[in-house]
């Protein structure tokens, strides 16, 4: 028999703010939703590892619940579902509603669908001391160390010299071979082990060992690089010129797996950020809304959203007027009364780092998708820092809607920092504030997320379109 609460403690659990864990609060059914849900999550992952692959399984799911590819220019209807690719790099998935868009604006959920990676140099092939390997490039910001000494695979697209395009994935089938970047043995490491972590392999040391076989004939001096472009040659065409034209990426050869005893946790190549990714586009493919509801799954985020495909480009807006346009509004007056979610994962607090974390403004795993106010470094820098107003607003609609959420900053005050999209979205005029999950080593060839928050941050979204 529980004791009566003293009315002290009464008031307290009235007025106190506590972070729910989403399993304890959660019903048996919605733990099972959870769980079945992450289910498609991963299988997305294994599809997924370059952003030309998220872009292509996006449209694939999109075709599959009756979207249609839109052009500019093209007539619209409340009602229409559409998705409009950029480059075969990045893509807007949206339906467009019934509500007057001038009066309540888009919804747009913003994520990206690049991730840290290991790419192949224009000029990479190269023998020496009884192997051949192809020169890198690192991508975004990653623990170099972290990507020695594990199996990888060999993703993209080459395009060849009479303007063929031919894709490349290699080390995902069991049967298939994978790749590898070698590191110094413990035994001779002393050196190595006693710099500076960020100099332990340099980035000119990322090379990645694709062969060992001489071809058999003594007449040949790179007599294992023949090898490679022998057979690189008969399976797609290529002669080592083509690699100028080429976009390879390292990426880690293993499948996303469920961490734990009790699999409440997802280990995986490529959560930052797909894990906000695909529920940004599972909502938009099957939530109710009389909303014009907008995924933008963009490209380059992780090199600050630079380039044709990235964030920053005007593609995106573009895309927003021609809507407008087409339905007969004011893209000034839309941009105005315009809401959106910079969908991007955050740092889990990690009790092993605990000297990082400021612990009462971190996020903790299973507790809920995590708003970010600002983010920033330092003094906020760079950072959109979303008016209180709007995250009130957004606070009600996840009340109304029963949405298990948190918040926090990445890390203690001057200790670190991270961007996102939201302030290019920001620029435009349109109010926006920074959601996503919770991860454990991000940038690492291998993430952990919970399930619980991979699911609360699709509810999340449901609300919001609402």
């Amino acid at each position: 028999m529980s004791e009566k609460k003293s009315k002290g403690q009464a008031l307290y659990d009235e007025l106190a703010y506590e972070k729910k864990n989403y399993f304890e609060v959660a019903s048996k059914s919605e733990r099972k939703k959870m769980f079945a849900y992450a289910e498609g999550y991963k299988a997305f992952l294994d599809d997924a590892k370059t952003e030309r692959e998220a872009c292509a399984a996006a449209v694939k799911m999109a075709e599959e619940n009756g979207f249609t590819e839109y052009r500019f220019g093209d007539a619209l209807a409340a009602g229409d579902k559409k998705y409009f690719v950029n480059r075969g790099k990045s893509v807007v998935v949206f339906r467009v509603g019934s509500k007057d868009l001038e009066k309540h604006g888009m919804r747009i959920i913003a994520s990206h669908i690049d991730a840290p990676r290991i790419d192949v140099k224009q000029n990479p092939l190269y023998e020496e001391a009884g192997m051949c390997f192809l020169k890198t490039h690192y991508y975004g910001g990653i623990k170099k160390y972290q990507w020695t000494a594990i199996p990888l695979a060999l993703h993209g697209v080459v395009v060849l010299k009479d303007g063929t395009k031919v894709e490349l994935r290699v080390g995902e089938d069991p049967k298939d071979p994978v790749f590898y970047i070698d590191d110094l043995l413990p035994h001779l490491g002393q050196e190595q082990m006693a710099g500076n972590a960020g100099k332990i392999i340099e980035g000119e040391q990322l090379n990645v060992v694709v062969g060992g076989m001489p071809y058999p004939d003594e007449e040949v001096g790179k007599k294992i690089k023949l090898t490679v472009l022998h057979y690189l040659n008969e399976k797609y065409g290529m002669c080592e010129e083509d690699f100028l034209s080429a976009e390879l990426s390292a990426v880690p050869a293993y499948p996303a797996r469920d961490v734990g005893f009790d699999r409440a946790l997802i280990g995986a190549y490529g959560h930052d950020d797909r894990v906000c990714a695909y529920p940004a586009l599972t909502a938009v493919l099957n939530g109710e809304t009389e909303h014009t509801v907008l995924a933008m799954l963009v490209d380059k985020e992780e090199i600050g959203s630079e380039g044709t495909t990235g964030m920053q480009c005007k593609i995106y807006e573009d895309l927003m007027e021609e809507i407008c346009i087409a339905m007969g509004a004011s893209f000034r007056k839309v941009r105005f009364a315009s809401k959106c979610l910079s969908s991007d994962v955050t740092a889990a607090y990690d009790p092993n780092f605990a000297s990082v974390y400021e612990r009462m403004n971190s996020a903790m795993l299973s507790c809920g998708t995590c708003m970010s106010k600002f983010t920033g470094a330092r003094g906020k820098s760079g950072s959109n820092d979303a008016n209180a107003e709007f995250v009130g607003e957004v606070r009600k609609m996840f009340e109304k809607e029963g949405v298990v959420w948190q918040t926090a900053e990445l890390g203690k005050v001057d200790i670190g920092g991270g961007g996102t999209v939201a302030k290019y979205l920001a620029n435009l005029n349109i109010d926006t504030v920074d959601l996503g999950v919770p991860v454990i080593s991000m940038h690492a060839p291998w993430e952990l997320i919970s399930k619980a928050d991979l699911y609360s941050n699709y509810m999340a979204f449901l609300a919001f379109m609402k």
